[in-house]
């Protein structure tokens, strides 16, 4: 499994991170499908996870982040893999 950051914003006071996991089988997609919090889309054999925060929990939205974007994606990955991990497992 694979998880990038496919996008991240906002839009009408509401922000988000777009996630883009690949590496998945049939049986994986549809496990994760019924138990990850946010939406889920499949494209293509790809899986889009839209995750939605506050403001004040958005986390690139400080100053640190701006300032080391690079390193805040790249924990942000690996806390989505983590995540989803402990999600397949579980089942």
């Amino acid at each position: 499994m694979k998880v990038e950051i496919f996008d991240y914003g906002s839009d009408a006071k509401k922000y988000y991170v777009l996630y883009k996991v690949t590496g998945l089988d049939p049986e994986e997609e549809e496990r994760l499908q019924g138990n990850v919090e946010g939406d889920v889309e499949l494209k293509n054999g790809e899986m889009y996870i839209t995750t939605k925060y506050e403001e004040k929990y958005y986390p690139f939205g400080s100053e640190a982040a701006q300032c080391r974007m690079e390193d805040f994606i790249a924990r942000e990955e690996i806390e989505m893999t983590v995540y989803l991990t402990s999600i397949l497992e579980d089942e």
